[in-house]
């Protein structure tokens, strides 16, 4: 059974930084792609930012410069830095990975989310 284990939201103040981290535990055999979504209250969930298995990375032309995804496949675990946050950017943030497990002797694909963490940038 693979499990996502997001951390690291909280209350920050406009200007401010967080890292959110996202530990996968379970028969795991390789990560694929990684991601990062948020849903604010009213709105659709939107993709903040993805890293394939090849080293491609992805931003919303929003977060560009200011929020850096990384991965420790070592460790099965995916982090958001975030930076220079705004009160706009408050949402429950998501992690969405696309993986491969070992589940009774074979090897399958799977895609998994996060249960959430809410970040909050006050003014």
């Amino acid at each position: 059974q693979v499990q996502l284990l997001e951390s690291g939201g909280g209350l920050v103040q406009a200007g401010g930084s967080l890292r959110l981290s996202c530990a996968a535990s379970g028969n795991i055999f390789r990560i694929n792609r990684v991601a990062w979504y948020r849903q604010a209250p009213g709105k659709q969930r939107e993709l903040v930012s993805l890293n394939t298995s090849g080293g491609g990375t992805e931003y919303v032309d929003s977060v560009k410069g200011r929020f850096t995804i990384s991965r420790d496949n070592a460790k099965n675990t995916v982090y958001l830095q975030m930076g220079s946050l705004k009160t706009d950017e408050t949402a429950v943030y998501y992690c969405n990975i696309k993986l491969v497990h070992d589940t009774r002797g074979y090897r399958v694909s799977g895609d998994y989310w996060g249960q959430g963490t809410q970040v909050t940038v006050s003014s």
